[in-house]
């Protein structure tokens, strides 16, 4: 719906591997995910694999009770979120039993290679640069990754951050690698959104 989007959407269409920067509500996941089903569904890859880290947003949840999957579930929903806002949830089940879906925490990926896959790393900024490491190195033949973040929102211990970040700068202008930047003229979220970032942007420059 705005320029930069649309920029967004022709960076991944046109590259191997795409990573996406801006504030909450640009569209840099609910974007990706569109399009990743847009591709399963039309048949150009055979699965979607979508994975974030596991971290805390400044609070500790503590125990959760439950087989592995209840436990991680609260962090992935906004995942499933993102997705039933384009499919029903009983396409979504469907998908996941047949493994055409794939919800996994980053930390589960070592060891794997994805072909023919769209594979969509989301809140990269709570993600180290080791893991994201780790993470460019699983993507097979045949496929696109998509990996997003916003640098100002991290909810890492201070030592652990900027992996994202860095690696934006170290692998801009490699061959089928974009880097794309969205803004908060494309928060698509309620206006005041944009009017809450700006303003308290402003005044953390000004400290």
């Amino acid at each position: 719906k705005t320029i930069h989007q649309s920029d967004y959407i022709r960076a991944m269409a046109e590259n191997v591997i795409t990573f996406c920067h801006g504030p909450a509500g640009s569209g840099k996941t609910h974007i990706a995910i569109g399009l990743a089903l847009e591709y399963l569904l039309s048949g150009v890859v055979e699965k979607i694999v979508i994975t974030r880290p596991v971290v805390e947003a400044g609070e500790r949840l503590g125990f959760l009770p439950g087989s592995a999957e209840d436990k991680l579930s609260p962090y992935l929903l906004p995942l499933f979120d993102e997705l039933n806002y384009f499919i029903s949830q009983a396409d979504l089940a469907y998908l996941k039993k047949e493994r055409k879906i794939n919800i996994v925490p980053l930390a589960l990926m070592r060891g794997r290679s994805f072909h023919n896959s769209f594979i969509v790393a989301d809140e990269c900024q709570n993600a180290s640069y080791e893991q994201l490491k780790m993470l460019l190195t699983r993507i097979g033949h045949d496929s696109k990754m998509i990996l997003t973040g916003d640098v100002t929102q991290s909810d890492l211990q201070q030592h652990r951050q900027g992996g994202f970040y860095d690696l934006l700068n170290i692998l801009e202008g490699i061959e089928d690698l974009a880097t794309v930047h969205l803004e908060c003229a494309d928060i698509l979220r309620n206006p005041i959104i944009s009017s809450i970032i700006n303003r308290i942007e402003s005044h953390e420059e000004e400290k």
